[in-house]
């Protein structure tokens, strides 16, 4: 009986339900939590450049890489879970979905663990490798010290999180977002300015947040009545989920890995052309794209519990309409953004400083830097796609030719000819080929969808 009650309380509503109302639904909370956590990223750096000085945000720039380390380790898992979770709702399998959020547990506590010991013996040669100067390390070290010791509750926070997306509660994954930012934004100033914490403080203020969160859900997780919860018999590492969920978490996993050894060599290019200030720009360049990146993973994490039930129930047709209304309102968030970084650049580093080198600068970058955006919203979409429904390889070279392929000629090439100029062009123009790349790729899966071909689901 018992049983039978977990099955009905299934998210079965995924595969009947109007697609445009699903989305709305799923995406509302998504985007709410996704913004609301862009705004924090903006209000720490908001705090760090008034409350602690131009340098400090340069400092911060060069942790991006390492962070982004950490991150994709979180994804491995994270991601690949999640979507697990999703196609096994999909095929009505409720015992390995159970099976999945235990393994989900251990392998983000050994990874985590794994990382904090790794970076903190090699933290000041890891950031100075990744740009850090004299002037900016001392900054970036006490910054990444705090948030390496916090890893294995990031790691919980967000792996939880992506589950309780995946088993039908967006609006509990929301909540959990926006109480670490509303905790993180309390903090941070008090911290800073209160306490005299400094950029430690900033760092200290992140954790904290997260870990009042991940508390809230484990208890959400502890209650037996939930259709997903912890209970005896699923810690057991699983080969068959640990390498599934790696398989399918190994596209973001590469993305971020990618992106951390891109964003290397954009500093490096950044501070021989511009210097420490060119960083600094970079970081509040980062911040900004940030929030509409985020508002159209706001519509990815919507859309993939959709496209991956529907898929795993082999409904062809809900799974290309989801992408199609998700593609729409992705390009229609960046060319928000596109319009704002054209042209309000110098009302948004405002924002972040008063320095009046970092704000030419940060103008600088914003221009460039969203000349693709318009584009950008589609190739998101689609590489997440991919993943959505497990097939990772497809995903896989998606965001590898976005941030590796394409990207990394560019920086090798353009910065010695154009200078400055040139390492902020670099995004944009691989942003462009990419998503030429990505329109051939999924032109070909829609025409398969179409045909009513039947594919191996994870």
């Amino acid at each position: 009986m018992d049983r039978q009650k977990n099955q009905n309380q299934a998210p079965t509503e995924l595969g009947t339900e109007s697609i445009s109302k699903l989305l709305i639904q799923y995406a509302t909370p998504a985007i709410i939590a996704m913004t609301a956590s862009s705004l924090y990223n903006i209000a720490d750096s908001i705090f760090i450049g008034h409350g602690v000085g131009p340098l400090a945000l340069a400092g911060l720039g060069v942790t991006f890489p390492l962070m982004n380390i950490t991150t994709a380790f979180g994804m491995l898992v994270g991601v690949g879970s999640a979507t697990l979770v999703s196609v096994r709702l999909g095929q009505k399998d409720y015992d390995n979905a159970r099976l999945i959020l235990g393994n989900t547990f251990v392998m983000n506590v050994i990874l985590g663990l794994a990382l904090t010991v790794l970076g903190l013996i090699f933290i000041n040669p890891i950031l100075t490798f990744f740009g850090a100067s004299p002037a900016t390390l001392p900054y970036a070290h006490d910054f990444m010290e705090i948030i390496l010791l916090g890893n294995v509750v990031t790691h919980l926070y967000f792996g939880m999180n992506a589950l309780l997306r995946s088993s039908g509660a967006p609006k509990k994954a929301m909540y959990a977002t926006i109480g670490s930012v509303v905790i993180n934004i309390i903090l941070n100033p008090l911290f800073i300015f209160g306490f005299g914490w400094g950029i430690r403080g900033s760092a200290i203020a992140t954790v904290i947040a997260q870990v009042v969160m991940m508390c809230w859900q484990f208890h959400i997780f502890s209650d037996k009545s939930n259709f997903l919860h912890f209970q005896k018999g699923i810690y057991r590492l699983k080969k068959h989920i640990v390498l599934t969920s790696m398989s399918i978490g190994l596209s973001p996993f590469l993305m971020n890995v990618a992106s951390c050894f891109l964003v290397v060599l954009i500093n490096q290019g950044l501070k021989h052309y511009g210097g420490d200030m060119a960083i600094g720009a970079f970081s509040n360049v980062n911040r900004i794209m940030f929030i509409f990146g985020m508002i159209v993973m706001g519509f990815n994490q919507a859309m993939q519990p959709i496209a991956g039930y529907n898929f795993g129930a082999q409904l062809y047709t809900r799974v290309t309409q989801v992408l199609k209304i998700t593609i729409v309102c992705a390009t229609a968030v960046m060319v928000l953004g596109f319009f704002i970084g054209e042209f309000m650049p110098r009302q948004v580093a405002l924002i972040f400083t008063n320095d009046e080198e970092l704000i030419r600068q940060t103008v600088l970058g914003l221009r460039l830097c969203f000349i693709s955006a318009p584009v950008v919203g589609f190739q998101m979409v689609t590489s997440n796609f991919f993943q959505s429904i497990g097939m990772a390889k497809k995903s896989i070279f998606l965001s590898l030719t976005r941030q590796l392929i394409f990207l990394l000629p560019a920086i090798l090439i353009l910065p010695p000819i154009y200078g400055l100029n040139g390492v902020w062009l670099s995004m944009p123009i691989s942003d462009l080929v990419a998503t030429f790349t990505s329109a051939a790729m999924l032109a070909y899966q829609f025409r398969k969808f179409h045909r009513g071909d039947k594919i191996k689901t994870v």
